[in-house]
């Protein structure tokens, strides 16, 4: 067996956590977020984090469960919907948040993971999103600078792994994770089937095993609906 495969959650996060870290959690919503693993860092009770992840789930589930236990120092994000105990720390004074567009969350990961320190895009100029930035003008047009994020640690989700690491993710749940994998100073990818070498399509690969220190086979998913909505007859 691969020396990258824990037995599960708390055990593949065995020496990366400490107070003050930051994580970057895979995921939109409640989509292809790592349950096990969040669950695993509220257990550890560690504490001062920085999360960088397109929102905090809702309140009790996801990083909300980190949210609610006060686990969490700062948010990087996009979207802060869905998340009453969210707004009211924000609101509050007691969270942090720097918040980005979503497309300039997704590059700012994309060029963290790719060397890129920073980036210009026109998107934010001009707004308070722009404040205390450098700004450029090409071609006529202005742009604002952006840097790169890196993190502590990645956590993703994976639908499918081999015992190297290489990863599939599964239709809408695919989101920020592929650019999060190359982003960590680890990436634990948790997955929901573990094959062997050889049984992956190479072309269907999304994450290239060379990105994944960790595996581990998640349980008991949950996978609760966000919204829960019904349509009118």
């Amino acid at each position: 067996m691969s020396k990258k495969i824990y037995p599960d959650a708390k055990a593949a996060l065995d020496g990366l956590l400490f107070d003050g870290m930051t994580v970057m959690a895979g995921g939109f919503g409640l989509c292809g977020i790592p349950e096990n693993l969040i669950a695993a860092i509220k257990a550890a009770g560690t504490t001062g984090l920085t999360a960088i992840s397109n929102n905090a789930g809702v309140d009790g589930f996801g990083l909300g469960m980190l949210l609610g236990t006060r686990q969490i120092r700062k948010m990087i994000s996009s979207y802060v919907g869905e998340n009453k105990e969210f707004e009211r720390q924000y609101l509050s004074g007691e969270l942090e948040l720097e918040f980005n567009p979503q497309g300039t969350l997704a590059e700012r990961i994309r060029a963290g993971g790719a060397g890129i320190p920073a980036f210009f895009t026109a998107t934010g100029y001009g707004t308070l999103i722009a404040d205390g930035k450098e700004t450029r003008e090409f071609n006529g047009r202005h742009y604002v600078m952006e840097t790169g994020l890196t993190a502590d640690l990645a956590i993703v989700k994976a639908w499918k792994a081999d015992h190297e690491g290489n990863l599939i993710y599964r239709k809408t749940a695919r989101n920020f994770n592929p650019m999060m994998a190359t982003a960590g100073k680890v990436t634990i990818a948790e997955v929901e089937e573990l094959v062997e070498v050889g049984q992956l399509e190479p072309d269907e690969i999304h994450t290239p095993s060379v990105y994944v220190q960790r595996i581990v086979v998640g349980k008991a998913y949950e996978k609760p609906i966000e919204q829960r909505t019904v349509r009118k007859r």
